[in-house]
């Protein structure tokens, strides 16, 4: 277990890494905090990095470990910039504070609803992870896309899919959000949900890539 300090550190080897250059100084002008010997030499106790007069490396652990963390940071950015629309230096700061607190579930979760991209904004590579081997399409039981609900069942909304960019900035003028709690009214002729005072009618395509907690027992 690695304080958030410490992935910062892993994640700027491997960045290094990435370029070629393992040397001290690249490390420490690719990591976002300061990092002293004493941080190293930890890391090198926990059988993580090798020290190699002024280059570091990441042992076969250290790579294992960095490559989930990379995962993390990349995916996060990909969903902050698709849908937050945030510009590089705000996608970054975000993305820090969200790779951090993702656990696997949520990471995969995250990975499959975004269909597994193969490279983050600025074009680096996003390591694999077991879902994208697996090309999982839907994510577990919990979530759901909102097209697999039947009239008069209910869902919270845990996410929506980067698509059209116009179709995702008009949703969320309509209130159409995550955290919001929305029931379907009919699937046919046409989709339409109720949430609060608005009743929505919504293109399949749309359905498909709203993705809900699905709440059990509604009366």
């Amino acid at each position: 277990m690695l304080s958030d300090e410490q992935e910062e550190i892993m994640e700027a080897i491997w960045c290094a890494g990435e370029t070629n250059s393992s040397s001290l100084d690249a490390v420490k002008k690719r990591c976002v905090v300061d990092f002293s010997d004493a941080d190293l030499k930890e890391l090198e106790e926990k059988g993580l990095i090798i020290p190699s007069d002024d280059k570091v490396f990441l042992s076969s652990d250290g790579k294992i470990l960095a490559s989930a963390i990379m995962r993390r940071h990349r995916l996060a950015e990909v969903l902050v910039s698709s849908t937050l629309q945030l510009t590089n230096s705000a996608m970054e700061k975000v993305a820090c504070e969200v790779e951090h607190r993702l656990v696997p579930e949520v990471e995969e979760a995250i990975c499959t609803l975004l269909g597994h991209p193969e490279m983050c904004p600025d074009g680096k590579r996003i390591p694999r992870g077991k879902c994208c081997r697996k090309k999982l399409k839907v994510v577990g039981q919990v979530v759901t896309s909102l097209s697999s609900l039947k009239p008069s069942e209910k869902g919270k909304i845990a996410y929506i899919k980067p698509g059209s960019h116009s179709n995702l900035h008009q949703l969320i003028s309509f209130g159409l959000q995550p955290g919001i709690v929305v029931a379907v009214h009919r699937t046919s002729p046409t989709f339409c949900i109720k949430f609060e005072n608005t009743e929505l009618a919504l293109d399949r395509e749309i359905v498909d890539n709203i993705y809900v907690w699905k709440i059990e027992n509604n009366s």
